[in-house]
């Protein structure tokens, strides 16, 4: 049985303690030492050490230290210490990016109250409250952290704001009384206060059940530690891909000894030929523009108020096929607001946003009514304002808001016809507070004339059971007579997911002025209702549409109940209608296991009154159907789930630290669009990284094909193509500036129209692999054309290689305009890319200081060409990608 069942005699006898004495120093301090300190435990620390050897995690890595070691063992020193930068220049970026490591468990801790007024040995004092045990009698006052788990024993007008938590925007009531559902969710356990939570009004006693990892909040950071972080979507990509390019080297060198023994050639030179051949297989610049453009990625986000905390991350955004989106503060504004009334059995609108005074009340027929000249009008926003205890802060460029939301919501909305308190006509003479078992709020005052009045507020059930009349415009209709319309009035708000709010009088006589509420709170007149939400943001409804054209799958997740959940889903257009299979609450949800739930979450859109736990399985039973998967969120509840998706989305303003720390992605405005803008560059960078890809790898097998053409034609006395430092500068200079300028290409004009990839899919998709071998042999039989053209003519190898080196640069500095779209080269027009013209010119203009200069001639064994053979280069170089698009265009040859 829980806690929250039991009657508080029952918890106290079951923790053996007294609500007059509490416990004794002696039995706490032996609790202490068997239940262990109130506190949560920490996973071990990832140091700074581990965290930079991380970073070599990553399989380029180690094709790159593949080509170190080849490079060594070949002589090839200087080809060694280049790929070596290359790696610290790689591992330093990605460790620097992540250097702020999770500290979910920290910011965690932070929520527990340092002290806790307990009652021990008949004394109350403060205490540390790590030193609480169960058993112990707390103290909770206005203001102050619950401590630990507790059970309620007395509760006065305690309100506790559960967010964090629950994910509710109001503060909970609280009472003692038990509760009998055993399957109650954290957000309906009103006799119970968890650890971190905030009282916000009145004051109370309660009996700690639970302690450190046992309490709600320790249970949650138990499930962040034990969740599993995926590798997201792109590192998959890249350890398939290492795989391909280490197959692809370990491959070319088998080839070369095989051959070479069928040759019958000499050890030495196979294993030479065959070490130049994987060092020109390896992509060493591949890495280093990688890391770039996902750095590049990750501050375009950060100035579209996206702030990345994993590169990896950057790209994954542009993966999702479901986000899954808490309600409150994410979808909505978190701000509550009056949005219709009822009075004179007509409905009225009221616009504007938040606690502000600006906006105003429509009638039924569109028209703006007075207060001043509608009496009934006037005293519903009189009693609004008059019967709160919330205070709004007018600030130039917001309003500050003391009190609950609710009641915030009712002083914006007599704002709105400048009805403000305090007021000289009307003058409070008593208070009866808010009470969560009555529902109700009055206030007595007395008006210029001398006349006493009680004006109240409450739950529209309530009040009818109190009211005796219904006011009307010309008439007071005699309840429940009138009760329908009432009712009709009710059901109409919930629909649309409004909490309901009853405005009510009396008029008094003097003599009653001193009576006890129970008393005065009759025969009342039902004045009107008011329609009150946190009311949907309108650029979160905008990107919702945006994502379903996407293919991108809206779910939403919150603790709210799920009447509410599914008419805000529906006003955002996360679901079309009333359809109750799209909607599962967490109780329904704690009784499918894990293959029920895998079958039935695809179909389900709105989950409501769910548990982390629920979060947290919800996210994996997607991913188990194939999907990547974004949760946002901004509570503590959220942070597991946070940490399990693919990509985690935590809000930057509301959000607490537990659920920032737990995020992959932290939107810095807590819009809901700014997601759409990060899917948007996501697809756009993944679409970047393949061009990239392309170009490189397109590059590597031009050389790899050079040499070897060369190997199989001269089988007796084979040539390098290209000197090593020749392949180095090809792939870091002249293939490596363009190719990070495609980094920075803007994006495909379709790009939010395709469906979201599938998980699985490799970078070699839709034909890139074709695309990538067919021009990479193409451009190397055209480079090793040239090189045995310049033998031809009788010139040294040093000039032939020369010859070979400037028809490669020449042809992959025209490639790179094919390899910046995913139609062709004739489709897109050239001169969009301003980092791309500048790339090329400055990538082509030093690899002929290369070939002209007396050091580019000593660094890399070149030698100066004649014009007619540098012209001759640049036009063999460029007609591969000229031909080959053009056989694409013409005859609609996708894989060219």
């Amino acid at each position: 049985m829980h806690w929250f069942q039991q009657e508080s005699s029952q918890v106290l006898k079951k923790l053996t303690s007294s609500l007059q004495s509490g416990l004794s120093n002696e039995e706490a301090q032996s609790r202490l030492a068997t239940q262990g300190e109130n506190r949560l435990h920490d996973d071990q620390q990832t140091s700074i050490r581990v965290l930079l050897l991380n970073q070599l995690k990553n399989p380029l890595i180690w094709v790159l230290a593949v080509g170190v070691v080849l490079s060594l063992y070949s002589g090839h020193y200087n080809d060694a210490i280049a790929i070596s930068i290359i790696i610290l220049i790689n591992t330093g970026i990605s460790f620097f990016q992540e250097y702020k490591a999770q500290k979910s468990i920290d910011a965690l801790r932070k929520m527990s109250s340092p002290q806790a007024l307990v009652l021990r040995d008949q004394q109350w004092s403060y205490i540390a409250a790590a030193e609480l045990v169960p058993g112990d009698i707390v103290k909770l006052t206005h203001g102050s952290l619950v401590p630990a788990d507790l059970r309620l024993l007395e509760s006065h007008q305690l309100q506790i704001d559960e967010a964090p938590l629950t994910g509710e925007s109001e503060p909970a009531y609280k009472h003692t009384d038990p509760l009998n559902n055993p399957n109650l969710t954290l957000g309906d356990q009103n006799n119970m206060a968890f650890m971190g939570t905030h009282i916000v009004n009145g004051h109370g006693i309660g009996v700690v059940c639970e302690t450190g990892m046992q309490t709600q909040v320790g249970q949650i950071a138990h499930l962040m530690q034990t969740t599993e972080v995926l590798l997201t979507p792109l590192q998959q990509r890249i350890h398939k891909l290492s795989k391909v390019l280490i197959g692809a080297a370990i491959s070319v060198v088998i080839l070369v000894v095989v051959i070479g023994v069928i040759e019958g050639m000499r050890l030495t030179d196979m294993v030479s030929t065959g070490i130049s051949l994987a060092v020109a297989a390896i992509p060493e610049g591949m890495l280093t523009i990688l890391t770039i453009v996902l750095t590049l990625g990750a501050k375009q986000m950060y100035q579209n108020k996206g702030l990345v905390r994993q590169l990896a991350s950057v790209e994954t955004l542009g993966s999702t096929s479901v986000i899954c989106s808490d309600k409150t503060g994410t979808l909505t504004q978190n701000l509550m607001q009056v949005t219709r009334f009822w009075l004179n059995d007509q409905v009225y609108q009221v616009e504007g946003e938040g606690y502000s005074n600006r906006g105003n009340i429509y009638d039924s027929e569109d028209n703006i009514p007075l207060a001043s000249q509608d009496l009934h009008l006037e005293h519903l926003l009189t009693i609004s304002a008059l019967c709160n205890d919330a205070h709004l802060i007018h600030h130039p460029d917001h309003t500050e808001l003391q009190g609950t939301p609710t009641e915030g919501a009712l002083l914006a909305f007599a704002g709105k016809s400048d009805i403000h308190f305090p007021n000289p006509d009307l003058k409070i003479v008593k208070r009866f507070p808010f009470d969560s078992k009555r529902k109700m709020m009055s206030v007595i005052a007395k008006d210029k004339k001398g006349d006493y009045w009680l004006f109240c507020k409450g739950a529209p059930d309530v009040f009818l059971k109190q009211a005796d009349h219904l006011q009307l415009k010309n008439e007071r209709a005699p309840l429940p007579q009138a009760t329908d319309k009432v009712e009709g009035a009710i059901s109409l708000f919930a629909d649309d997911a409004l909490r309901t709010l009853a405005i009510g009088y009396r008029k008094l006589k003097f003599s009653e002025i001193d009576l006890q509420n129970d008393v005065l709170e009759k025969n009342l007149i039902f004045l009107g209702l008011l329609g009150i939400m946190d009311p949907p943001r309108p650029e979160a409804i905008k990107a919702i549409n945006e994502c379903h054209k996407a293919g991108i799958k809206v779910k939403m997740i919150t603790g709210d109940h799920a009447n509410t959940a599914q008419a805000i889903a529906r006003q955002m257009g996360i679901v079309e209608s009333k359809d109750p299979d799209a909607v599962l609450t967490g109780q329904q949800l704690s009784m499918m296991n894990d293959e029920t739930l895998k079958s039935k979450v695809t179909s389900v859109h709105v989950f409501a009154r769910v548990t982390p736990e629920h979060k947290l399985r919800i996210v994996k039973a997607l991913q188990a159907n194939h999907e990547v998967v974004a949760m946002t969120g901004d509570g503590v509840n959220d942070a597991p789930a946070l940490r399990a998706a693919d990509m985690g989305v935590a809000m930057g303003i509301t959000g607490t630290e537990v659920a920032k720390e737990s995020a992959d992605l932290i939107l810095l405005d807590d819009n809901f669009a700014t997601i759409v803008h990060s899917v948007r560059e996501g697809r756009r960078i993944y679409d970047n990284i393949r061009k990239f890809i392309r170009q490189d790898l397109t590059t590597n097998v031009s050389e790899v094909s050079a040499i070897l053409f060369a190997f199989l034609v001269m089988a007796e006395e084979p040539l390098l193509t290209l000197a090593p430092m020749m392949i180095l500068w090809i792939n870091l200079v002249s293939d490596g500036l363009p190719s990070l300028a495609l980094g920075f290409d803007g994006e495909e004009k379709d790009v939010m129209q395709r469906l979201p990839r599938d998980r699985n899919e490799h970078f070699f998709s839709d034909s890139l692999g074709q695309k990538i071998l067919i021009r990479g042999l193409v451009m190397g039989a055209v480079t090793y054309f040239m090189f045995w053209f310049g033998l031809q003519e009788g010139d040294s190898q040093a000039y032939a290689q020369t010859l070979a080196f400037s028809t490669l640069v020449f042809g992959q500095l025209v490639l790179v305009f094919d390899s910046r779209t995913f139609s062709s080269l004739y489709r897109r027009a050239p001169f969009g890319n301003p980092w791309l013209i500048g790339a090329v010119t400055l990538a082509g203009s030093a690899s002929m200081l290369m070939v002209f200069t007396t050091f580019g001639n000593a660094a890399f064994g070149t030698v100066p060409l004649s014009y007619e053979h540098l012209a001759m280069a640049a036009a063999i170089g460029a007609l591969p990608t000229f031909i080959l698009s053009a056989f694409k265009e013409i005859f609609k040859i996708k894989w060219l």
